[in-house]
């Protein structure tokens, strides 16, 4: 593989962290969908320590934090360093239809996967009927019975 040098591509770099205008955490990428009786979201961390992983539920706000701590070498003359440490953060708002107290969380091969779930309340369910004769349940897409 070649490399070629170029003696103002650090400087670059470094004029561009010392203007850029991200300050603070940066945003993790990620993708939230339903399966079934849950929700799952993956978040890509690469390279993030699982133990710098914090989730924390206040109310219905689901905030993920981490930490990617940059790669210290001694000794060394960077050619190129472009994986940068730093924070990560993404908050989401949970709404009142899933069971924030079930949330689960795990770690591999570099994303995090949250599962949700749906809480009792907001799961599909069946509604009976009641009639001066009784009750009857009523399904959706039912065809209605002769009584």
């Amino acid at each position: 593989m070649t490399m070629f040098f170029d003696p103002f591509r650090e400087l670059d770099r470094v004029a561009g962290q010392l203007l850029d205008s991200r300050q603070g955490p940066r945003l993790m990428p990620m993708d939230l969908y339903r399966d079934g009786d849950h929700y799952v979201l993956n978040a890509d961390l690469p390279g993030v320590d699982p133990g710098s992983v914090d989730i924390d539920v206040d109310g219905q706000l689901l905030t993920i934090r981490a930490e990617r701590t940059p790669r210290s070498v001694e000794g060394v003359k960077w050619i190129a360093r472009e994986r940068s440490g730093g924070s990560f953060l993404r908050q989401l708002n949970l709404g009142q239809g899933v069971d924030s107290t079930g949330i689960s969380a795990s770690y591999e091969n570099g994303v995090l996967s949250v599962v949700i779930p749906v809480s009792e309340k907001a799961k599909p369910r069946k509604i009976e009927v009641q009639t001066s004769a009784g009750s009857a349940q009523v399904e959706p897409h039912a065809e209605p019975v002769e009584s």
